[in-house]
């Protein structure tokens, strides 16, 4: 059942499903089939079927494409990209994955270093500093394992394209001591006073079966 954009509006409040209000031709199976002028058409596919919807912005995955007919919400290329400027040019991309040039990569390429979501040129890096003590919850021991990390400063080269060159950080899982020395030495006052009560104990026992007068 189709429905013009007149009975479309009349129906609005009444017999139109919620999914329907905002087009100018609505199906009651697929949806939206048209949309006004400032909004996008967005079709969402299910195995054979789809269903459209009227939006003011495009989803995730998606851009929006604006036509004389219509605007419709079309398919980033790449599935690893969140935003896109077109269906080529990524302008965000999902966790895990860089930004660098519309693309999305799992790491930076040569001559570039992270930062954030992107990868940015032109930035010249000092070697790697020395790793911090191995640490868990700001104690050095106490533990099985810790983490330590290091860092590296970035500056703008001399032909350097970006503004901002941030400082490079790194972390690495790390053993540490399970027993810290305070502890140990507690638990060596400890055996010695359990040792000690021992000795007692026997000392105490035999002198109690001596007999009377001795030998």
């Amino acid at each position: 059942m189709m429905l013009n954009p007149t009975a479309t509006k009349r129906s609005a409040t009444k017999d139109a499903p919620e999914d329907c209000r905002s087009c100018l031709v609505c199906s009651r199976e697929n949806g939206c089939e048209s949309c006004p002028d400032k909004l996008f058409l967005f079709l969402n596919r299910e195995d054979m079927r789809q269903h459209g919807s009227c939006l003011h912005s495009c989803p995730a995955g998606h851009y929006g494409l604006r036509g004389q007919d219509m605007n419709r919400c079309m398919k980033c290329k790449a599935s690893d990209c969140e935003r896109c400027f077109n269906k080529d040019f990524c302008t965000k991309c999902k966790g895990g994955f860089q930004l660098f040039k519309g693309k999305c990569l799992t790491s930076c390429p040569e001559g570039t270093i992270p930062h954030l979501t992107d990868c940015i040129e032109g930035c010249q890096l000092s070697l790697w500093g020395e790793w911090s003590p191995c640490e868990r919850n700001g104690l050095r021991c106490g533990f099985r394992w810790g983490r330590q990390s290091r860092s590296r400063e970035s500056r703008r080269g001399p032909e350097g394209a970006s503004p901002h060159c941030p400082t490079q950080h790194e972390s690495r899982k790390c053993r540490m001591k399970k027993k810290c020395p305070e502890e140990r030495r507690k638990n060596e006052r400890r055996g010695e006073r359990k040792r000690g009560r021992k000795q007692q104990r026997l000392l105490n026992n035999a002198t109690a079966t001596e007999p009377p007068g001795g030998t």
